[in-house]
């Protein structure tokens, strides 16, 4: 009785080992590329039938086959079988025993190496789509929140020092252009995942009269890639996505990290619902930032994702090669990471909480208004560099007195400098100095606004 292999019994002598079946099998992950292996074939069929290459009558066929193989998928019945290795080959096998031969000629001018290129590039331009539309719903989140609290004055921060009196809104914002250049980039990203590889066949095309433009086409393709060695070896696409999730996932890592450090009750700005917090076993008062906690620590996962991805092409010859298998995991990974973590903060970001006492109390314990005395003084015709070193003597005299600069009395200030006078406490205080800040990309609630209005416009675009 004779071996029985899906596509190479007549080469080989021996079956392939059961561990080696295992080893090497792939429709445990890659099955969720389903969807579009049906999308492609049914291009491809058509296209052959279009180029007399396939009759209509197997077009027919293959197309009354693939829509019930479709519907058996999406209702959970069809059997996806070890022995078939892979999403490609359980859809063929299917196929065939539902249509016949119609089914087996389906794979003529195409070789499972362009096959599942297109397969790939299919799904991962759609979850593109909606990781995009995940960026936004972030963005718009944080839009209404930075619009909320474009006056509220907290202490912005550089070495983790107070600095510059800002507005949590102003702060929210920076979130904001971040996810926007991840929304860019993942539109940019997709022009290059969306050209076309059917056609390449295993490595050198083939000699049928195929129109892989007319498949382009169907399948919303930009365009096609243009040299067959590269179509089906080609993982730059899937390396390139893998940057950018990389990319946005330390914007949220960033995030997360300013969540957990101001919802520490030494920091106390911001209170996060209890619907995004868990609490200890052991601890009853305890309510720990689990979410954006493990959002952070998800952002590792991505970079090694990112750098695995590397490591797999680094030194592949041309063309394929069954190395190329190994991108499916880290791929299909780094999309559901990155989609889970973009979902639950737009929830976690739509309900916090800032503690505006907090936030001032904070501004007014690092002499967060020294710039603005400096420009003050500048403006008084004071060179700048004489100005920084007039502060720097008060800020001194400041500390010494256990107060912040702008607590100090009129007549302190005035021996530093002649040229302060009774309207300097105005522009000293947080408010002040943020309102003074009035140019785009200024802090100034008036400018946060504005700010808001523009990224909703972009957004719309």
């Amino acid at each position: 009785m004779p071996r029985k292999h899906p596509l190479w019994s007549a080469r080989f002598t021996e079956p392939v080992d059961e561990r080696v079946k295992r080893f090497t099998a792939s429709v445990a992950f890659d099955r969720r590329l389903a969807k579009y292996d049906i999308q492609g074939s049914l291009a491809h069929a058509r296209m052959l039938a279009a180029q007399r290459i396939l009759s209509r009558r197997d077009l027919a066929a293959i197309t009354r086959g693939l829509a019930r193989i479709s519907r058996e998928i999406e209702a959970g019945r069809f059997r996806w079988s070890l022995a078939a290795e892979d999403v490609h080959l359980n859809i063929e096998r299917r196929l065939t025993a539902l249509v016949g031969d119609a089914g087996k000629r389906l794979h003529t001018a195409r070789s499972r190496n362009d096959q599942v290129a297109t397969d790939t590039r299919l799904w991962l331009r759609a979850e593109i789509d909606e990781l995009r539309a995940l960026l936004s719903q972030l963005e718009k989140v944080l839009l209404d929140q930075a619009e909320r609290h474009a006056a509220l004055v907290m202490p912005g921060f550089t070495h983790l020092q107070v600095a510059q009196p800002v507005t949590f809104g102003h702060h929210l914002l920076a979130y904001v252009e971040m996810l926007e250049r991840d929304r860019e980039r993942l539109i940019q990203v997709r022009k290059r995942v969306n050209q076309l590889p059917l056609g390449a066949a295993a490595l050198a095309g083939t000699s049928f009269p195929i129109d892989r433009k007319r498949v382009a086409r169907e399948l919303g393709f930009d365009g096609l890639c243009e040299n067959s060695l590269d179509a089906v070896s080609d993982r730059d696409f899937a390396i390139e996505f893998c940057a950018a999730a990389a990319i946005a996932m330390v914007h949220l890592s960033r995030l997360a990290e300013e969540l957990v450090t101001w919802s520490s009750p030494r920091f106390g700005f911001v209170r996060l619902p209890d619907a995004y917090s868990t609490g200890s076993s052991i601890m009853p008062q305890k309510k720990n930032p689990d979410v954006p906690e493990l959002v952070r620590g998800k952002s590792g996962r991505v970079f090694g994702h990112l750098t695995a991805l590397l490591t797999l092409m680094k030194a592949q010859p041309l063309a394929y090669n069954k190395d190329n298998q190994e991108d499916k995991e880290a791929l299909f990974d780094t999309v559901d990471t990155l989609k889970d973590c973009l979902a639950v903060f737009a929830g976690l970001m739509s309900e916090i909480q800032p503690v505006p006492q907090a936030m001032r109390a904070a501004v007014l314990e690092g002499h967060a208004t020294a710039t603005d005395l400096a420009d003050y003084l500048v403006r008084k015709g004071v060179p700048f560099r004489d100005a920084h070193d007039i502060v720097a003597r008060a800020v001194r005299a400041a500390d010494a007195a256990g107060v912040d600069l702008a607590a100090l009395p009129l007549s302190r200030l005035k021996s530093f400098s002649k040229n302060i006078g009774a309207d300097v406490h105005r522009l000293l205080t947080p408010e002040g100095s943020v309102a003074a800040r009035k140019h785009i990309g200024g802090t100034a609630p008036a400018e946060v606004r504005r700010a808001v209005a523009r990224a909703r416009k972009r957004l719309k675009q």
